[in-house]
């Protein structure tokens, strides 16, 4: 070591080792730094020890330094380990891990960390209704980026479960925090939600016994409108249903809609 590198700090040294290739040399650093139990840089080497060793292959080694991090609750370094751990986990498929891992970050309370890890819960939910209460929590954790993917993800699963009102609300509380380049995709997804409100409308105004005029205007709006949800099938049954209806008015008024497809 040269009298340069022993005026540097060690984990400076580690680190420029580390970005020159010489994983071993900062490894050799950082594993020195992490056993000693009252080190003041021993939370940060350990995490820069476990990156190293994943780096070289080692898994369990940085999973043992990672945990070495985890275990000195330090707010920062203890949990980027508890991330560190469980991106791994999840990289392995191993999901009750993970999940531990994540509920680790929460432990640690560190701001920066708790909207992701409530992210990953609620991907790795095992229910819908867990991974919605996730969902909630990484929208209110106030981070804004990750509360707009994470609107977008709870409208989804509103979406799928039939409630797109709810979806709907979701996505306009969004809008009004959402980074600008997240605006864009928000009000897409608010456009189906509305999409499927009026789906609902039109289904309803059908069945609540509209006048004629009206009834066939419903049917067509609603069959003209499930394509764009990608339900194809389901607008045939639609055009099926009014052109057969039992009121021949309200028949002949949706054959007439209908017949605008062939002018």
């Amino acid at each position: 070591m040269t009298s340069s590198e022993l005026e540097t700090p060690p984990l400076d040294t580690a680190r420029r080792l580390a970005e020159s290739g010489d994983l071993d040399g900062a490894a050799a650093i950082l594993a020195e730094l992490a056993a000693d139990p009252d080190g003041p840089d021993r939370a940060q080497a350990a995490v820069g020890l476990a990156v190293v060793l994943e780096e070289r292959g080692d898994a369990e080694g940085a999973r043992a330094a990672a945990r070495t991090a985890l275990a000195t609750g330090h707010p920062e370094y203890a949990a980027q380990a508890a991330c560190h751990l469980a991106q791994g986990f999840e990289r392995e498929g191993r999901a009750e891990q993970a999940r531990a891992a994540w509920q680790a970050v929460l432990g640690v309370g560190t701001p920066t960390y708790v909207p992701l890890a409530h992210l990953a819960l609620a991907r790795l939910a095992g229910d819908p209704a867990e991974a919605e209460q996730e969902l909630h929590a990484a929208i209110e954790a106030g981070d804004p980026h990750i509360g707009a993917h994470a609107a977008q993800r709870l409208a989804d699963l509103l979406l799928e479960q039939g409630e797109p009102g709810a979806a709907a609300d979701v996505l306009i509380d969004a809008l009004e925090a959402a980074p600008a380049e997240e605006v864009a995709g928000l009000r897409v997804q608010l456009g189906i939600a509305h999409l499927e409100l009026a789906c609902a409308e039109f289904a309803e105004s059908v069945e609540c016994g509209a006048d004629p005029q009206t009834g066939a205007l419903a049917i067509e709006l609603l069959a003209r409108t499930l394509p764009l949800r990608g339900r194809p099938d389901d607008a045939e049954r639609v055009w099926s249903y009014g052109l057969h209806h039992e009121n021949p008015t309200l028949a002949a008024e949706v054959l007439l809609r209908r017949q605008r497809d062939d002018q």
